[in-house]
């Protein structure tokens, strides 16, 4: 029996798994039901005669990632409708009403006669895939049809099976792209030791998303108002764990300094227990009404999504949450290009963007609440200090964008 016929029957267990735990899991559920109409809605959506451009993620944080390049590339092609496609219903459900998309839908899962469909419904003139995503037989189908598609901000390990003897049919797969475009050096070592040759090193599209946002409208006027023109701390993408590390901190100080907490997780429940942990005056975005004076409160908790890239430009210093324990440091890109001081929890090994950061002296990293409170006491009490650290983070920033015009660039041969 061929590795692709084993890889198939694996995929339909998975999808008969799936929609077996779907009826207990409300996530996994959005996934079902929205892959169950994704043909219907191209259905109704695509027409013979039009150009499509198809641009695919995994999730929210690949498509923030895929970003401006997905701009570039509909600023370019004004006269095609974009496709844009998730697998996750975290990526889905916050981004199914862009309007930077002509049509939003979930994948269908990697079957031959998904693929087949898939394709023939949408006949797309380009298809950009973000970073991870490898499903072997839409993109053998994609090679089979001689369909230009292109994988940008792509990261390889040696250890991936790739690169190992028992990977052959996932190999197989990349060769469906008609270039891979990587973050790093290493990366495109690993392809060219697998003869697959069509590679640049670009870099990182992040930088490229995160610097636009200097060109955007960043003002929250909520914010503003709220801060007062004092000094003012943020916490951006908090868990529980990171919580336990300034909770005490905000709680003990009597100075004039401001606190934003905008935690991952904003169910109800959550917003209830950290509110109630905070001993000082404090408001929350769901409780805003026009006779609210928010100058007068120390905490304002952004139980809502969509705000946080923006309200980092009102920060003097930031904490990037997800590092304190175990879930995963969250995205320290967006605070850096503000150009202020940046701390996070101990555990970002997996991160290279931190260590790199840390290295250089724009990101502290913390272990403890002790250690936090010692931190954050300095960087307050002290402007040519986030001043310093803080210009670290922007430079850094700075020095690693052009990755969309490299990727332009192969694109327009």
């Amino acid at each position: 029996m061929s590795l692709r016929i084993l890889y198939s029957i694996g995929i339909y267990l998975a999808s008969f798994i799936l929609k077996l735990l779907a009826l207990f899991n409300s996530k996994l559920k959005q996934g079902v039901e929205g892959r169950a109409e994704t043909f219907d809605i191209l259905r109704r959506s695509i027409k013979p005669e039009d150009k499509v451009l198809w641009f695919h993620c995994a999730s929210l944080g690949e498509y923030e990632q895929g970003l401006p390049v997905f701009e570039a590339l509909k600023a370019n092609h004004t006269d095609h409708k974009i496709v844009l496609t998730f697998f996750s219903p975290s990526g889905y459900e916050v981004r199914k009403n862009t309007k930077r998309a002509d049509v939003v839908v979930y994948l269908p899962m990697d079957t031959k006669a998904n693929a087949k469909r898939f394709l023939d419904l949408l006949q797309p003139k380009l298809i950009v895939f973000v970073k991870y995503e490898i499903w072997p037989n839409f993109l053998l189908e994609i090679k089979k049809r001689q369909l230009k598609s292109v994988l940008i901000s792509a990261v390889f390990r040696e250890q991936q099976s790739f690169f190992n003897w028992y990977g052959g049919y996932m190999r197989s797969a990349l060769f469906g792209f008609n270039h891979i475009f990587t973050q790093d050096e290493a990366s495109k070592t690993l392809l060219q030791g697998i003869d697959y040759t069509a590679v640049s090193v670009s870099g990182d599209t992040r930088f490229d998303r995160v610097y636009s946002q200097l060109q955007r409208d960043n003002s929250v006027s909520f914010i503003e108002q709220f801060k007062n023109d004092q000094l003012c701390v943020v916490f951006g993408s908090t868990w529980p764990d990171d919580d336990k590390l300034f909770i005490d901190f905000i709680n003990s100080d009597n100075s004039t300094t401001k606190y934003v907490i905008a935690p991952h997780n904003i169910k109800p429940t959550y917003m209830v227990s950290l509110k109630k942990q905070l001993k000082v005056k404090t408001m929350c975005y769901s409780e805003l009404s026009k006779h609210e004076d928010l100058k007068d409160y120390k905490v304002f908790i952004l139980d809502t999504i969509g705000y946080l890239s923006k309200v980092y430009s009102y920060a003097d210093i930031a904490y990037v949450g997800g590092g304190a324990g175990s879930t995963g440091l969250h995205n320290i890109l967006e605070p850096s290009v503000f150009g202020i001081p940046i701390i996070i929890g101990k555990n970002y090994e997996k991160f290279p963007e931190a260590k790199t950061l840390i290295n250089l002296g724009g990101v502290i990293s913390v272990a403890s609440a002790t250690a936090f409170s010692s931190t954050l006491r300095s960087l307050i009490k002290d402007e040519s200090l986030r001043t310093q650290q803080g210009a670290i983070a922007k430079s850094f920033i700075e020095q690693n964008t052009g990755a969309v015009d490299c990727i332009l660039d192969v694109l327009k041969n």
